[in-house]
């Protein structure tokens, strides 16, 4: 049963000094305080990067061509080379991780020369010959139509996907651009799908700037032959990319004359190994947050300790008269360590509540400006993080009021009422 008077007791002995209590209380808010607003800040740091990942497949890698620095078989160092369709082929037949494989070329323009018409309007945009598994390595949200598919390459149809930017510059405000034609360098291709971007702030700008073809088209269209400018790939499932990147790099090396030992010639992005990277800097942030939110904890629950041992100190008199009334020890810490308890869970609580109430703040505001930063989106902290924090907490409200409830019993009762 709950012992109203006990707690009476408690709430009277704060209240004696209320300055001293505030202060003490205080230490405790702040460090809970200061620890859920790093943890927010923390989280929408995070959640900034991956936001402008998109739905990116981590287990991916690419690769393009670069010079060679090493002679081979009678080729001069610094030789240029291009990859294939027939590279295309032989990485699909031979490496059996492969999961997808997209070849991609980049079209002319882009650069600010008008490259796109469409009746008297024109615009700049960047033209990428693409595979149907470009969209799973790099997915995009597709507002209407459809995406490239495996027929587009297969018949060299001149067919389009285009940005929602594009959609703005070319057609009017109401107009429906699926299945209008616009003019690419001469070219006329129908429009079958237009995209937005699953990524954030100039990244999602630039990617719905872009316009998708078949990469089959792009390659006659541009007179490329069968030229491939680089190649994205994931792995399968519980495969690291880095068998799928090392498999790759060999095959390529030996269809291209290049020498085994020349780590240049193949230039390469492990998505894979970056990601791992990110992952590890944003949990040495977390592991940071936690160490200096709970010293900052720690130093306020000291804070406590120090002001029972005040209060103890205090009440020697009062403590020697209820153990001479036979109060037991265990009774007597078990009620200095409730005083310690109380006072820094309640502290805690107001500042996990303050901390709570400025992270939905600072949230709402980003959201009602129209705030879209790179760099910081959606603080937010966990409610089982912030549950895990008040535990710490009262479990350090037990061991502040271990050390003052400790030092009074070790006052005899005798010695205690002599006490002034």
């Amino acid at each position: 049963m709950i012992d109203i008077d006990k707690w009476k007791e408690i709430i009277n002995t704060l209240r004696q000094n209320k300055v001293r209590t505030f202060f003490t209380a205080f230490g405790v808010f702040w460090g809970i305080f200061m620890l859920i607003i790093m943890l927010g800040s923390g989280k929408g740091l995070q959640n900034a990067v991956f936001q402008n990942m998109g739905d990116f497949a981590t287990n991916s890698c690419f690769m393009w061509t670069q010079q060679t620095s090493i002679p081979y078989k009678g080729f001069p160092r610094g030789r240029f080379y291009r990859f294939n369709n027939g590279d295309t082929e032989a990485l699909l037949e031979k490496i059996p991780e492969l999961k997808d494989l997209s070849p991609r070329l980049q079209g002319w323009g882009g650069d600010g020369a008008n490259n796109a018409v469409r009746n008297d309007k024109t615009g700049a945009f960047t033209i990428f010959g693409d595979y149907p598994a470009w969209n799973k390595i790099d997915p995009i949200k597709m507002t209407s139509g459809r995406y490239i598919n495996d027929l587009d390459i297969k018949n060299d149809r001149k067919v389009v996907v285009i940005g929602k930017r594009v959609v703005e510059v070319l057609f009017e405000a109401e107009e429906d651009p699926l299945n209008q034609y616009i003019k690419i360098n001469g070219v006329y291709f129908k429009v079958v799908g237009v995209f937005k971007s699953k990524k954030n702030g100039q990244q999602a700008e630039r990617e719905e700037q872009n316009i998708h073809m078949p990469f089959t088209t792009l390659q006659r269209i541009y007179n490329f032959g069968d030229n491939v400018g680089w190649y994205a790939m994931t792995a399968h499932d519980n495969v690291p990319v880095d068998v799928v990147e090392k498999k790759a790099r060999e095959i390529l090396k030996v269809r291209h004359s290049i020498a085994p030992e020349d780590e240049r010639a193949v230039g390469g992005f492990n998505v894979s190994k970056e990601f791992k990277k990110m992952k590890g800097l944003f949990a040495g942030i977390s592991g940071l947050i936690w160490i200096v939110g709970i010293g900052t904890l720690l130093a306020g629950v000291i804070g406590v300790s120090n002001i029972m041992l005040v209060i103890v100190k205090e009440r020697t008199r009062e403590i020697g008269i209820q153990r001479a009334l036979g109060a037991t020890p265990m009774r007597v810490i078990i009620q200095i360590i409730n005083e310690s308890v109380f006072l820094t869970s309640i502290a805690g609580s107001i500042g996990l509540v303050a901390g709570f109430w400025l992270i939905e703040l600072i949230n709402f505001g980003l959201k009602s400006g129209g705030g879209s930063s790179e760099m910081f989106k959606n603080p937010e902290v966990d409610f089982n993080v912030a549950l895990s924090a008040l535990i710490i907490l009262i479990i350090s409200g037990i061991f502040a009021g271990l050390i003052p409830a400790k030092r009074a019993v070790s006052i005899k009762p005798i010695d205690a009422l002599r006490s002034e």
